[in-house]
């Protein structure tokens, strides 16, 4: 009988030590904690559309331009990026004739304009220096533009000649 008391003893007391070590697990603290960090790349694009200006065949010392009155082409710069964006500008030299405030031999002037162009418009002169079009598009955001091209007062070649105008995004 002796034995038999130890024995409850002992299976008591196992029991009672695995018992608080299940309840002692449970109540200890945790020893790591985590932080979901998400980041997201920056991503800086813009669109021209329709990206493409035919203003015909013009004389020298003519001018046409994209408003209503003219081939009616006004372009349209989308921010596609997922941030706001500043619209820079610039012109560039053709294969004849180079880029200038005003015309010359071989030379020509191109404008842009952003505000009111079909009625009272404001005309830039393009540079081949980058200039500001828009600041602040937000995502999605459009600046839509006009362009004015003057011809040169002669001309050495009478091919036709791509006035390349080119507008650049940078996080505003």
């Amino acid at each position: 009988m002796q034995i038999l008391t130890n024995y409850k003893v002992i299976v008591g007391t196992i029991g009672f030590i695995l018992l608080s070590l299940f309840f002692i697990n449970q109540a200890s603290a945790a020893t790591t904690g985590t932080v979901a960090a998400t980041v997201t790349v920056q991503n800086i694009s813009v669109t021209v559309s329709d990206g493409s200006v035919a203003y015909g065949t013009l004389a020298t010392s003519a001018q046409g331009d994209t408003t209503a009155g003219g081939v009616n082409d006004s372009q349209t710069a989308t921010n596609d990026g997922n941030v706001s964006e500043d619209l820079d500008i610039k012109g560039e030299n053709t294969t004849a004739w180079t880029l200038a405030g005003s015309i010359g031999a071989d030379q020509y002037k191109h404008d842009f304009c952003i505000t009111t162009c079909d009625s009272t418009p404001t005309w830039t002169a393009l540079t081949t220096s980058y200039q500001a079009l828009a600041t602040g598009v937000a995502t999605s955001g459009t600046q839509i533009f006009d362009l004015r091209i003057n011809t040169p007062s002669s001309s050495t070649s009478f091919t036709q000649q791509t006035a390349t105008v080119t507008v650049l995004a940078s996080a505003s």
